[in-house]
């Protein structure tokens, strides 16, 4: 019994959009006539996996699917029960947002059972919404709810990572590049995992509307295929995202071989002009008799003025050729 009273994050009785808070025990005595059970369980707790095995009355696929370490967005329906697995952002300290967490939803006409292993952010604002009597008031609204919270918060991180996009392109165009390197590539790897992990969900939402539980009705599928569109719009901007993540990178790199070009034709001026200028100050540094100019106090002004007039010379030619 110690053990099965581990692994219940939250649980509820609702009632018209509040709920009243269960323990194991009162889930134990719960009868579908009492009103509709949530269950939120954390799968990775030997204590939950004990009542979801031995004690909730779901087939085996459900439970493995249920407890599954690693799992896709996924629905499946079987009569009047329905398992739905969905993704949301991964808001839980520490982490990456694109290491997106997974929020694992079983459905029959009066319980719901939810499980995660890593904080689901949209579970406790439904948690929250129900002891403020904002909650959901059926097994229908439950499942919209949670989809549109995941949905929403997936809003805001593409947002951010619209405009991110936004400041890089600008930094390229006003040529601020120091330390775009990095911001673009972590920008392109966030993007990338985003709609790996987001495009399956698209799939989901829209093939959840042709589902036939009786529970889910023609004003619930209307909700679930705005959410399903909501979903590919995301993709598109992900998309849109990493395709100007990719041109902003190209930029960059032109920005940079073009300064790199700029630097090393000034440097090729400078040799050009420097490197017959040497030729001669060796000739005249070489330790062999017959060096004009050694008994001459003046040779050495004489000798500079000459180079000088010289680089000025060459300088006047590659104008004219405009190599310069």
């Amino acid at each position: 019994m110690g053990k099965k009273k581990s692994g219940l994050v939250f649980a509820y009785l609702l009632d018209g959009g509040s709920g009243t808070p269960m323990n194991w025990d009162r889930i134990g005595g719960w009868e579908p006539g009492q009103g509709i059970l949530w269950l939120h369980l954390d799968y990775a707790d030997e204590g939950a996996k004990q009542w979801l095995v031995e004690e909730s009355g779901l087939d085996e696929v459900s439970c493995a699917a249920l407890m599954a370490e690693e799992t896709r967005p996924r629905v499946v329906s079987s009569g009047n029960a329905l398992l739905l697995i969905l993704r949301g952002v991964n808001f839980n300290p520490g982490a990456d947002l694109e290491d997106m967490v997974a929020i694992r939803m079983w459905f029959d006409e009066h319980r719901i059972i939810s499980m995660r292993h890593r904080r689901v952010m949209a579970m406790d604002d439904i948690n929250k919404s129900i002891q403020a009597g904002k909650g959901p008031d059926s097994i229908s609204d439950f499942l919209i709810m949670a989809a549109s919270k995941l949905t929403d918060r997936m809003a805001d991180v593409i947002s951010d990572i619209d405009d991110s996009v936004d400041e890089l392109e600008d930094a390229v165009l006003t040529e601020e590049t120091k330390g775009l390197r990095p911001k673009l590539a972590h920008l392109r790897r966030q993007t990338i995992s985003m709609r790996r992990y987001i495009s399956p969900q698209r799939d989901v939402l829209a093939r959840l509307q042709n589902e036939r539980v009786p529970w889910l009705d023609d004003a619930d599928r209307v909700r679930v295929r705005e959410l399903a569109e909501r979903t590919a719009r995301f993709v598109d901007d992900l998309d849109s995202a990493r395709d100007r993540a990719a041109i902003t990178q190209e930029e960059l790199n032109n920005h940079l071989s073009e300064k790199m070009n700029k630097t090393m034709y000034v440097l090729s001026i400078v040799a050009a002009i420097f490197l017959p200028l040497g030729l001669f100050t060796g000739l005249l540094g070489i330790n062999v008799g017959g060096i004009p100019g050694t008994e001459n106090d003046s040779a050495f002004v004489l000798v500079s003025g000459m180079l000088v007039a010289f680089a000025v010379a060459q300088y006047l030619v590659f104008k004219k050729m405009k190599w310069i």
